[in-house]
């Protein structure tokens, strides 16, 4: 807009065609200035005395050149009078533009940051609006701060101009009973330096007045902007697209209905209805009410802020604010001082833009709130995390490991220290089951370590559980992520399965099996000495006797199973706890192996919603976080007919 209004300026300084002239003026600076309506024509003063928004610019840059030395570019003298034609003022008015206030300025901020954030996220349509709010408010900050656009809108007979000419004082725009009367939008501008902000609305140098009953003697409109438009309900298309381009540029709106037209739906359905949050910046007039009579003007007035309620705008009566809403009669002047006399303190305030922009933002806030206000509590808690980590161990088979190793340490132990006729028939039970020695055979092996539904299912459970609540968007998000982090996953938890090695492989062996089987080899060693000391005596090597070898051969055979079943009671303590560390390895190996390729990711992509939620919470209004995300109010609500966020 800048550059625009740079080159505008820049070629009034050069003798081209003025941009910026709100008289309409000539192309050259040796052209005499057009007469305005009802002025006598004076003869062309000196090209460096005419007035014009351009000389008024280039002015205005040469008494901020020394403040603004040092400044590169060939193209600053121009586009820095633009955006001085009233930096500087002598008069101590507001520099141009300027920063918004606190309030506005921290939500257009949060509506940035929350464009930023999303734009990977949501899809450009749904940003578009709040995107728009964003360019338009960059723009209309480096305009004028001084001035305000009032735009009169009003059907085909409202008298939307013949109310204009009454505030004008003088004949501006054409009137009369050909329909539509007015084909262009007209500017009638009660102060200079408004070039910029009617170069925003497009409207041409030949279109714009300056009002001659009043001037700059009418201190109380000075800085207002007033625009006539054509016709909302124009059979000429591009009618009505000019007004529609218009209503999103002006700071605030007189919309004139007549007695016939006050409740038509085109109205209310595509104007009043869509822009009832912008109550505080909008005016409804009912015009033309020298054709009823006082108590029926009253009753038509009355249902008129009735369809105004039903439209859903706030009504700015005792002392609330909201649209104003009064009635007067342009043709007699009936009700039109009040009028004046309201705009008057309006364009005083000057806070007419912020009103404007602000509704902006609550209305683009509106609009998406269906994207970032949950309807649930998003979010994944401790259950849901334990949850996906023991599927993910019931995948890895981390129990079935756990309980194996645990019996491979109970086997190892009983085959350390058990009597050697117990294991000569434990490996001959081998040997004829599987027709081989290999111990291994005895668990037959998957052909996956990991079962890969058990891992998808998994993953789709917990995505599902942090997605659920959350707006359609950022749930697709989540589950993206999630499923991205799954790509892959079945593999690296047979990786990780594989690199912790087999628990019942080698399982290690206490401190105490040395002895154990030292004392298994002795009861063997009594067995077998009885029993030879018995066959000597058969043999009649050694003298007869009975008692001994038999006593020696009993405790050898009872004390070997007596062994054997002791360190198979002590091995059953230190099995157990071995197969749950062993359990207790892989679940969490496997569970730190699912959080950091699908858990972080996930909580990452909540973070994110619950950063552009803040920003959300901030660009709405809301000045209060809720505890919960959904469900519960967002923060208080904002003043009636304003978008409200729950």
């Amino acid at each position: 807009m800048s550059d625009a209004v740079s080159d505008v300026v820049g070629g009034a300084a050069g003798g081209g065609k003025s941009g910026g002239g709100d008289d309409g003026s000539a192309p050259t600076a040796k052209r005499a200035a057009a007469p305005g309506p009802g002025r006598a024509p004076t003869p062309p003063p000196a090209p460096e005395r005419r007035w014009d928004d351009g000389l008024i610019a280039r002015r205005a840059a040469e008494r901020a050149a020394p403040a603004q030395e040092g400044r590169a570019g060939a193209a600053a003298d121009a586009g820095d009078g633009a955006d001085g034609d009233e930096g500087g003022d002598e008069d101590g008015l507001p520099p141009l533009g300027g920063a918004y206030s606190g309030a506005l300025r921290s939500r257009l901020d949060a509506l940035h940051e929350l464009v930023g954030l999303s734009r990977t996220r949501v899809e450009n349509g749904a940003l578009a609006e709040a995107g728009r709010v964003l360019d338009e408010a960059a723009a209309r900050q480096r305009l004028s701060a001084r001035h305000t656009v009032v735009a009169i809108a009003g059907a085909t007979g409202s008298g939307k101009s013949t109310l204009f000419n009454a505030l004008a004082g003088v004949p501006v725009s054409d009137t009369g009973l050909r329909r539509p009367t007015t084909s262009a939008p007209i500017a009638l501008s009660w102060s200079e330096g408004a070039a910029g902000l009617l170069d925003r609305l497009g409207i041409p140098g030949r279109l714009r007045r300056r009002p001659l009953a009043g001037g700059a003697a009418d201190t109380d409109l000075q800085g207002l902007v007033l625009i006539d438009l054509p016709d909302h309900d124009s059979a000429v298309t591009a009618h009505r697209d000019q007004v529609d381009r218009l209503l999103g540029l002006v700071d605030a709106v007189i919309w004139v209905v007549d007695p016939e037209k006050y409740a038509d739906a085109a109205l209310h359905e595509r104007y009043l209805r869509p822009l009832a949050g912008h109550a505080e910046i909008t005016f409804v007039v009912l015009n033309q009410i020298d054709r009823l009579g006082t108590e029926a003007a009253d009753l038509v007035l009355d249902d008129l802020r009735r369809l105004l309620d039903e439209d859903g705008m706030a009504l700015g009566e005792h002392g609330e604010p909201g649209a104003t809403v009064m009635s007067l009669s342009a043709l007699t002047g009936e009700g039109v001082p009040e009028l004046r006399e309201l705009l008057g303190r309006f364009v005083q305030e000057r806070s007419a833009p912020e009103r404007r922009l602000s509704a902006d933002v609550d209305a683009a806030a509106a609009r998406l709130r269906p994207v970032y206000v949950a309807d649930g509590r998003p979010g994944l808690g401790e259950r849901a995390r334990e949850e996906f980590a023991d599927r993910l161990a019931l995948a890895v088979g981390a129990q079935a490991a756990g309980e194996a190793a645990e019996r491979v340490w109970r086997r190892g132990a009983i085959r350390a220290c058990g009597t050697p006729w117990l294991r000569l028939y434990r490996w001959y039970e081998r040997v004829r089951a599987h027709g081989s020695t290999d111990p291994r055979l005895e668990n037959p092996v998957e052909d996956e370590l990991t079962a890969r539904q058990r891992v998808e299912q998994a993953v789709r459970i917990v995505s599902d559980e942090a997605a659920r609540g959350l707006p359609g968007p950022w749930a697709q998000a989540v589950r993206e992520a999630a499923l991205r982090g799954a790509d892959g996953l079945p593999e690296a938890l047979d990786e990780l399965t594989v690199s912790l090695g087999d628990p019942a492989a080698r399982p290690p062996r206490p401190a105490w099996w040395p002895a154990a089987v030292l004392v298994q080899m002795v009861m063997t060693f009594l067995q077998i000495f009885g029993a030879l000391w018995l066959v000597a005596q058969i043999v009649g090597v050694v003298e007869p006797l009975l008692w001994p070898p038999v006593l020696i051969m009993i405790a050898g055979i009872v004390g070997g199973p007596l062994v054997e079943w002791a360190c198979a009671a002590a091995v059953r303590g230190p099995a157990r706890r071995y197969g749950q560390e062993a359990e207790r390895r892989l679940r969490e190996a496997a569970a730190a192996c699912g959080r950091a390729r699908v858990l972080d990711p996930i909580a990452a992509e909540l973070m994110r919603y619950r950063e552009v939620r803040e920003q959300y919470v901030t660009a709405s209004g809301a000045t209060r976080v809720a505890s919960r995300i959904g469900g519960t109010r967002l923060g208080p609500t904002r003043r009636a007919g304003v978008t409200r966020v729950r």
